[in-house]
């Protein structure tokens, strides 16, 4: 893995192409196909809205996660998700006990700027976003910092982006819509539920 020093208070690192237990295009079609996708309303700024996107939450038994009005409830790990679960704990090393599920359908599909900060996730937690399918740009803005310009990523296929330490407490992340066509794409973000 890469560590990306450009980016200060934050620690964050990437690496371009990841060990899958299945080629990526493979892997993709299969979570799009199989994956019981879901379509939740959020609540932000005590107003209730579509995400724009599917979700599906897969982990250990009793990992509820709870973020923007929305409890999910663990659906039990699959063998093709456990898999990778393994893979991408020995890249972080650090250990996992929940996935959440992305699909971006297209171009149209988003995920406004946030931090994963929620209680249940601890003080410092580390996430590990592994991408399939169509390259998006992942943007970081800095919480208080005005004199820090955006970061903008370009998440390839295949590739394992991970934010641990003080990166949730400094920086927000999401993914723009695009303005031209785009094909799928599947973001799963690895986390640690405590327990």
């Amino acid at each position: 893995m890469r560590a990306l020093a450009e980016i200060p208070d934050a620690d964050v690192s990437y690496l371009q192409a990841m060990q899958l237990p299945r080629p990526d295009t493979d892997l993709l079609s299969h979570l799009i196909e199989y994956v019981p996708w879901r379509e939740e309303h959020v609540v932000l700024w005590g107003k209730q809205y579509l995400q724009p996107r599917l979700t599906a939450w897969f982990g250990d038994e009793g990992c509820t996660y709870t973020y923007s009005g929305i409890r999910l409830e663990p659906l039990p790990w699959t063998k093709v998700l456990f898999d990778l679960k393994r893979e991408v704990e020995s890249i972080a090393a650090a250990p996992f006990n929940s996935v959440l599920l992305n699909y971006y359908r297209n171009e149209r599909d988003s995920m406004g700027l946030h931090s994963d900060d929620e209680p249940e996730l601890g003080r410092n937690p580390v996430i590990a976003s592994v991408s399939l399918g169509a390259e998006r740009t992942f943007v970081m803005k800095h919480k208080r910092r005005k004199d820090v310009p955006r970061v903008r990523l370009p998440l390839a296929s295949g590739s394992l982006l991970l934010m641990k330490g003080e990166t949730q407490h400094n920086w927000r992340h999401g993914l723009a819509k695009e303005t031209g066509p785009c094909a799928a794409r599947v973001n799963l973000t690895f986390r640690r539920i405590l327990l």
